[in-house]
């Protein structure tokens, strides 16, 4: 008898399985490429810090409160030595995020691509070209907002105290701002993402419609900080909208596609064979 032979490594590939080793080896490429992509970023913005420094800093100086300590100059205050060192990284950091986009959303999807088939790997570029957009497209609704929604925070004060702001707590709330609204913005995605390789349906999302539409205004209303009705609104509503524009891509995907069970195969899967014939 002769004995059975473990699978090489090539034909392991073949059947489309990495092993885990290759795998790991992948996620720490990937990685390094995002990480090196995102240390290029931050030190753009160290290079440019003085005018993006000026551009964050305009929400906040667009209300009256910023011109409490000084009388017609926008302050905000500082109690630590170290904090401009920090304040410095933290805008950085933000340009960072902002402009090495492209390349770590990219790293996320082809560290996903090889488990597809060639067939749905046809999506990547239309991803891409969408995802960059989407997590930038949140971004500027929570810069544009941003002004209005602290307005709304410190109109808690009582009359008689002044706005010190910390730099920090205020880079830390404009930095919270811009990543949530961003990753958030891709939410929607990630469901088309699921329904090409199939795992979700169309009549699943459909299902769950109302009870995703409303946990959508609750995670608005958890995850902003502050929790101001007008923020939440600003994130849940756009999600809503995206929503439904991946709902109604999942039903026209779904409707367009053919019927006969041998178009439905992937190029991996083998034909029935028909006995009859």
């Amino acid at each position: 008898m002769a004995l059975l032979k473990r699978p090489t490594k090539a034909a392991v590939d073949d059947e489309g399985r990495m092993p885990l080793m290759e795998h790991l080896r992948e996620l720490r490429n990937r990685l390094v490429y995002a990480l090196l992509a995102l240390i290029v970023g931050v030190i753009v913005g160290f290079l440019f810090f003085d005018p993006v420094w000026a551009f964050l800093k305009e929400p906040f100086c667009e209300l009256g409160a910023a011109q409490q300590l000084r009388p017609g100059q926008c302050t905000l205050v500082t109690g630590d030595i170290f904090q401009s060192f920090f304040t410095t990284l933290k805008v950085s950091a933000m340009v960072g995020i902002l402009v090495s986009s492209p390349v770590w959303i990219y790293q996320i999807w082809a560290f996903v691509t090889p488990a597809l088939y060639r067939n749905e790997k046809r999506y990547s570029a239309t991803f891409l070209a969408i995802a960059v957009p989407l997590f930038l497209g949140g971004a500027v609704l929570a810069y544009i907002i941003m002004d209005t929604s602290l307005a709304i925070l410190l109109g808690f004060m009582p009359t008689d105290t002044v706005a010190a702001i910390q730099i920090n707590e205020y880079l830390d709330y404009v930095l919270i701002m811009l990543v949530i609204f961003g990753v958030s913005f891709e939410l929607p995605l990630i469901l088309v993402f699921l329904n090409i390789i199939g795992v979700l349906s169309h009549s699943t999302v459909k299902k769950h419609r109302r009870t995703v539409v409303f946990l959508m205004f609750v995670f608005g209303a958890v995850i902003t900080p502050g929790g101001d009705p007008l923020t939440m609104m600003a994130l849940a509503a756009p999600m809503v909208v995206l929503y439904f524009a991946a709902e109604a891509f999942m039903y026209l995907r779904e409707r367009r596609r053919p019927q006969d069970p041998d178009a439905l195969l992937s190029d991996d899967e083998a034909a029935p064979l028909n006995l009859d014939d």
